[in-house]
């Protein structure tokens, strides 16, 4: 699990201190892609729409996204 976490860091994917509403995952696929926290809430808004596992994949980045503290305590 620290491989994965690390390579997430690594690609600039993790959830930030500050900025995040729920888990910050959001906030955390905006910076990676560059647009705005409020833009990707509003697309995993309407993706909820379309049937598919968008909330299981939400979990999942919450589980597997590594926290901003975390990345800068392990260094």
């Amino acid at each position: 699990m620290n491989t994965v976490r690390r390579n997430m860091y690594e690609q600039g994917l993790f959830r930030p201190r500050h900025g995040g509403i729920l888990a910050g995952v959001c906030a955390g696929l905006a910076r990676r892609f560059g647009i705005s926290p409020t833009m990707m809430r509003i697309i995993f808004l309407v993706s909820i729409i379309i049937p598919g596992s968008q909330v299981l994949i939400y979990l999942l980045l919450w589980l597997l996204m590594p926290k901003e503290e975390t990345v800068i305590h392990q260094g």
